[in-house]
């Protein structure tokens, strides 16, 4: 059974914290079901990476509750500006998007990639 949205990002800005990092909820999505946006903040070089969650194509079998996420890029971190536009975006075609804002010096995510 997958966890709610809620109790995810409730637990995801916990954990961040626990392993050294600082994360902040930017934006409220539905509690119960609403896909979840992380951005990542790299101190060094002032760039930005998006992680959405990932198409439900992209779980394997034996991995079906799990939240997993693709960067928005290929290049993966970008220019601030780029970030908050697909954001803008997002929040047009997905009003219950929850944002999840992640300052981390090494720019680690802290959450599951898929593989892709």
């Amino acid at each position: 059974m997958r966890v709610t949205s809620d109790f995810w990002v409730s637990a995801f800005i916990r954990r961040v914290g626990l392993e050294g990092g600082f994360a902040t909820l930017r934006r409220r999505g539905n509690a119960e079901a609403g896909a979840i946006a992380v951005t990542v903040s790299r101190a060094a070089d002032r760039l930005v990476a998006l992680y959405l969650q990932a198409p439900q194509s992209a779980f394997d079998d034996g991995r079906p509750t799990d939240r997993l996420f693709v960067p928005a890029w290929p290049e993966v971190f970008v220019e601030e500006m780029r970030v908050a536009e697909k954001l803008e975006r997002e929040t047009r075609f997905d009003p219950d998007l929850w944002i999840v804002d992640v300052d981390d010096r090494d720019g680690r995510a802290f959450v599951d990639l898929a593989r892709t």
